[in-house]
């Protein structure tokens, strides 16, 4: 009788011995099923108050849309950044901008603060309020509002923040006499408003409507 090779193991001639099979073969360890963690809870949206020279309007902030700008934008109000920061960029038809501090030092502390890019899945139709960039990666403090549909910003990046859902009539009627700013237009200098504030602006744009106060709704 020959000796048989089988399944690697060497088994002798003869009838073969269990107890030495099964103790030579490898027994399997019970295999766990992957754990799969259940995402994140979206944070809840949230709203805010925002008390103009012309009236009060309400943001809602939905951090599903972009979750670095709806958190940047909670830091800023909590911390009261907004307090008499001017509606510098009034285009209408377009949007308003606003978002630069009227104190030159403040200026200063947020200018380079950049938080990273959301990934744009809203539309900027009109109402929404979305952060101002110069380029990837690049949304510090100013923000603007959407008069119209202005779908052409969605492809260049422009991720909606939030909307407002009361008010868009105060934001409509904000003053937008000064058109474009400098260097294209007449309007107010970026430049001048960083370094110089709301000395600046006051005497030579004092027709420019501000806010007074942004506050969290509770």
């Amino acid at each position: 009788m020959r000796c048989l090779l089988s399944l690697g193991l060497l088994v002798g001639c003869g009838s073969p011995n269990p107890s030495s099979v099964q103790a030579s073969t490898p027994v399997p360890a019970p295999v766990e099923a992957p754990k799969v963690e259940a995402p994140a809870p979206a944070a809840p949206v949230y709203k805010i108050d925002v008390e103009t020279t012309k009236g009060k309007f309400v943001i809602a902030v939905h951090p599903d849309w972009a979750p670095n700008g709806a958190a940047r934008l909670k830091e800023l109000v909590s911390t009261g950044f907004f307090e008499k920061c001017k509606f510098f960029r009034v285009i209408e038809g377009f949007m308003v901008q606003f978002g630069i501090s009227g104190d030159p030092a403040v200026a200063a502390k947020w200018k380079e603060a950049s938080i990273p890019d959301d990934k744009v899945t809203q539309s900027n139709t009109r109402g929404r309020v979305t952060f101002a960039t110069r380029g990837p990666n690049t949304r510090t403090t100013q923000l603007f509002i959407n008069f119209a549909d202005n779908a052409n910003l969605d492809r260049m990046g422009f991720s909606p923040v939030g909307e407002v859902i009361e008010g868009m009539e105060v934001v409509d009627a904000l003053y937008n006499g000064y058109g474009e700013g400098a260097p294209r237009g007449r309007g107010p200098d970026q430049g001048r408003m960083q370094n110089e504030g709301n000395a600046y602006l006051e005497k030579e744009f004092p027709k420019l409507d501000g806010i007074i106060r942004m506050s969290l709704v509770e």
